[in-house]
């Protein structure tokens, strides 16, 4: 095939014949290039816009109003990351967090997960390390992926699933409220991640606060 050197335009109709069977295949390199093209999108989730971040400087005032709430502070250990995933909610269109920590930063970032909400409610997850929370996702769509077949493994299928707001940056939450919004994409799951991983002493208590406006 590399021999035919054939000039293509929009639309053209390339008609290869076989050296050993004579027979003749027809090609559309548009319709082609328009098939792949399709299957490539419906595989990829669209883009999603940055968040709109901001700091404020009432760290008395927020830690003592959130730490009357229940679930509104939370010890995230030397080493962890903790995951607060957040459903899209049917009366909401966006999501709005506020968070601060005592004495040291933390790292924080905003993922989506392109998911179908069956539930509401807020989780928590914590896991010990980055790594091991993708060992934890490829295990979920083990079940997906044809077995043996390298090329499609477990972690490029579930990579399409997600999408990233923020990547995870230590934030200096120690000096300033950390507060941020973003409006809901479609339907699915916020990943508010805060990675404490880097600490290799320190346990960080965390100040925090999650919710919705339509």
């Amino acid at each position: 095939l590399t021999n035919y050197h054939v000039p293509q335009g929009v639309g053209d109709i390339v008609m290869i014949q076989s050296d050993h069977t004579g027979a003749v295949d027809i090609l559309s390199a548009e319709l082609e290039t328009a098939d792949l093209l399709g299957e490539q999108r419906k595989a990829q989730p669209p883009p999603l816009a940055a968040p709109t971040m901001w700091t404020t400087e009432k760290m008395k005032e927020f830690k003592a109003k959130v730490g009357k709430e229940k679930n509104g502070r939370m010890v995230v250990k030397r080493g962890e990351v903790v995951t607060v995933r957040v459903p899209t909610h049917p009366d909401g269109r966006c999501i709005c967090w506020e968070f601060a920590t005592d004495d040291y930063d933390i790292g924080f970032g905003v993922y989506f997960d392109w998911t179908t909400v069956t539930s509401t409610a807020i989780t928590v997850q914590v896991s010990e390390s980055s790594d091991e929370e993708d060992e934890e996702e490829d295990e979920e769509i083990e079940g997906l992926s044809p077995v043996g077949d390298v090329e499609r493994g477990s972690r490029s299928s579930l990579r399409s699933r997600y999408g990233e707001i923020a990547p995870v940056y230590r934030r200096n939450s120690h000096r300033e409220v950390q507060a941020g919004s973003h409006r809901y994409p479609g339907e699915g799951i916020y990943l508010l991640k805060f990675d404490n991983s880097y600490s290799l002493l320190r346990n960080k208590t965390l100040f925090f606060h999650v919710y919705y406006t339509s």
